[in-house]
């Protein structure tokens, strides 16, 4: 039998945790800690699972906080720092000991440093502060997430149309623009991961190790996933070789979407094919059916879609994969709406990683928002 704790940030003043049982296929929600405001992004430490962070997603002064993680997901407040801006939707855990954290509201970011324990943070770091779109149909920066790849920092700005390539100075915290990467006008970038094609079938997780250059991205404003070569410092860009669409074929009138989640598993030997997951959000007139997981592989650098997988969550900003947790959770995918009351659910995929088959749910929180799975 395996059991997973999965940790569920979300719009609230709380982090819920909750137990999944893959033999019985139960998810039984346990407990809730209190956070600051809006916990709406929640990681693990890279390498530490017993050390959280998480988004405290206010206007005008967002946060970003730590936690230790005890038995059953419990969790105890260590620290509290300033974001550098207003409304964080994103923190990411550097190898160097950081925590990214991006300003959606005030178009900034921060790069905070920990103290030689990974719980305390240094106050002592810039604000990056991104320009004013000269193009595009936003008019503001929106930087929507902080993506480590190598010694740089990638932050996909939804306002700008671009990735803005990070690099750090000299000491920890001192970060500024040193490139960037073009997207197509008025899509959006929101999320990216890099994923290289000859990757060794894993046993332990090692996310940010890829043997190839390769850009996903998911657009919001298009509701499109992008395929490119990552190109090398300081090109500022390079073509886009696939460009799909995400949404289901069947939109229903008023219908309005706004993509959201990237996610590539490592391949293992059940999951042999790295399907790409993409999460839809309408935030429009919902289809009784509600959102979907669209699932893509990708064949001679051509993006093809799989499957669109009819989740009965309304607008799925957060899914996670429950690779995160190692052994026995490559199977499964934890999602949940932000809007609406189906609650959490997990998905089992099947067919190799082509389809899901929804296997849990649980609706004693009706919305949720970012996920950490922990195996217990």
């Amino acid at each position: 039998m395996v059991k997973f704790t999965i940790l569920a940030g979300g719009y609230t003043s709380f982090i819920a945790s909750y137990t999944f049982n893959s033999d019985t296929n139960n998810l039984t929600y346990l407990n809730q800690y209190l956070t600051g405001g809006n916990p709406s992004w929640i990681i693990s430490h890279p390498t530490n699972k017993s050390i959280l962070y998480a988004t405290n997603e206010n206007v005008p002064t967002g946060a970003l906080q730590s936690f230790t993680v005890g038995p059953e997901g419990a969790l105890t407040l260590v620290d509290t720092a300033y974001s550098g801006g207003s409304g964080p939707p994103y923190c990411g855990g550097l190898t160097t000991g950081q925590v990214a954290i991006v300003n959606y509201g005030s178009g900034t970011a921060r790069v905070i440093p920990t103290t030689t324990d990974p719980l305390h943070f240094s106050n002592d770091s810039t604000i990056v502060t991104f320009p004013v779109p000269t193009t595009g149909t936003q008019g503001v920066s929106e930087p929507h997430m902080a993506y480590q790849y190598g010694e740089e920092l990638l932050i996909p700005d939804k306002g700008n149309d671009k990735i803005w390539r990070l690099g750090q100075n000299g000491s920890p915290g001192d970060f500024s623009v040193h490139g960037q990467i073009a997207q197509p006008i008025g899509s959006g970038p929101r999320h990216i991961q890099i994923y290289g094609e000859h990757i060794p079938f894993h046993n332990s997780i090692s996310l940010s190790k890829h043997a190839e250059n390769q850009l996903y991205t998911v657009h919001e404003l298009a509701s499109t996933l992008t395929l490119q070569d990552f190109p090398a410092y300081p090109n500022f860009s390079t073509p886009i070789i696939s460009n799909v669409s995400i949404v289901p074929y069947y939109q229903p009138a008023g219908s309005s979407f706004a993509a959201a989640e990237v996610l590539i598993p490592l391949p293992t030997a059940e999951f042999p094919i790295p399907y790409i997951y993409t999460s839809n959000r309408n935030v429009g007139v919902q289809d009784p059916r509600g959102d979907t997981i669209a699932i893509f592989e990708k064949v001679d650098n051509k993006l093809v879609l799989r499957n669109q997988v009819y989740t009965g969550l309304d607008q799925i900003r957060g899914m996670m994969h429950g690779q995160q947790a190692g052994e026995g959770g490559d199977a499964y995918i934890v999602a949940a709406g932000f809007a609406g009351t189906a609650g959490v659910k997990v998905f089992k995929r099947t067919e190799g990683g082509a389809n899901l088959e929804e296997v849990a749910v649980n609706t004693e929180l009706p919305t949720r928002t970012s996920f950490v799975w922990l195996k217990q």
